[in-house]
């Protein structure tokens, strides 16, 4: 019998990851780690852990998501961003281990007409986004087998979430103000974190650190189709209050002035993901249909 291995997750409270540490029961021994048990702003200990842990993979779902405080929290966003997943990859490439890393929408400008596809020049407009594009480059930097999986508009039953606002808001208001310029597909995080499972389970049935190597890269992991958060909103309030919920009114980007810079078009093909891997993405309006049902339950 071959050896268990050991999956290493960061960051188990957070939407992904706490999705991922039930998703990926039944692959090896699944290690979930909080701030508590790694502070990923500790660099030291980022190393110590993954050297005391020896996994064979290791799934990064942590970060600096504060996208408007990062214009002015800018170290702490790099370090936890930046700094952090780079050291990750370090010690996966010194150990043999495959790092498995998420990433965003926001490392483009979001001028583009079509979809983004993962070999178009990266331009992001605010701090997270360069924060994020400097963790993709850091890793890629130090050799380690890996892959960088991008998402976009990750929403989910537990967490900070632009569902679980609009359902706060829509019990409290008749009427919600929502940006429809901008552009996108809803990612449930469940989502994100069964399809990472199904490339982990992939892997470790391969059982050749060279089956990573040649899949080596970025990805992109989203929903199918795409909305703006004004029809992502109305489409939230369809479901949970059967079209008896609020007034949404559609505004401009420019009616809702925020530090950050967002890309007005944030749609992204995940050909490349099905091509290699064989995934489908549902299309956004299922997974939001399956993630209300699940709160509900």
């Amino acid at each position: 019998m071959s050896k268990q291995p050991i999956i290493l997750v960061t960051g188990v409270n957070g939407q992904v990851g706490f999705e991922l540490a039930r998703t990926l029961q039944g692959l090896g021994r699944v290690v979930t780690l909080d701030r508590a048990a790694l502070d990923l702003a500790d660099l030291s200990q980022i190393r110590s852990t993954v050297r005391e842990l020896k996994p064979s993979v290791i799934v990064n779902p942590a970060a600096y998501t504060a996208v408007d405080r990062a214009e002015t929290d800018v170290d702490t966003a790099m370090r936890l961003n930046a700094e952090a997943p780079r050291v990750l990859a370090e010690e996966a490439e010194r150990s043999g281990a495959v790092l498995v890393h998420y990433s965003t929408d926001y490392v483009f400008d979001g001028t583009k007409s079509e979809a983004y596809v993962e070999d178009d020049g990266t331009n992001p407009q605010n701090v997270y986004g360069a924060s994020k594009l400097a963790g993709e480059q850091g890793i890629a930097e130090s050799g380690c087998a890996h892959l960088i999986l991008r998402t976009s508009w990750v929403y989910g039953a537990r967490g900070k979430n632009f569902l679980l606002t609009m359902l706060k808001l829509g019990a409290e208001r008749p009427e919600l103000r929502v940006v429809a310029d901008q552009n996108g597909a809803p990612t449930w995080s469940n989502t994100i974190a069964t399809s990472t499972s199904h490339i982990v389970a992939q892997g470790l049935g391969a059982n050749d650190i060279d089956w990573w190597r040649e899949r080596s890269g970025v990805y992109h992991l989203t929903a199918a189709g795409a909305t703006s958060w004004h029809g992502f909103a109305q489409a939230i309030f369809d479901i949970a209050m059967d079209g008896k919920g609020p007034k949404v009114v559609p505004i401009g980007t420019s009616d809702y002035p925020v530090p950050a810079k967002r890309p007005a078009n944030s749609q992204m093909s995940h050909r490349k993901l099905t091509e290699t891997f064989g995934l489908y993405l549902p299309d956004w309006q299922d997974a939001l249909r399956l993630c209300m049902a699940n709160r509900c339950a």
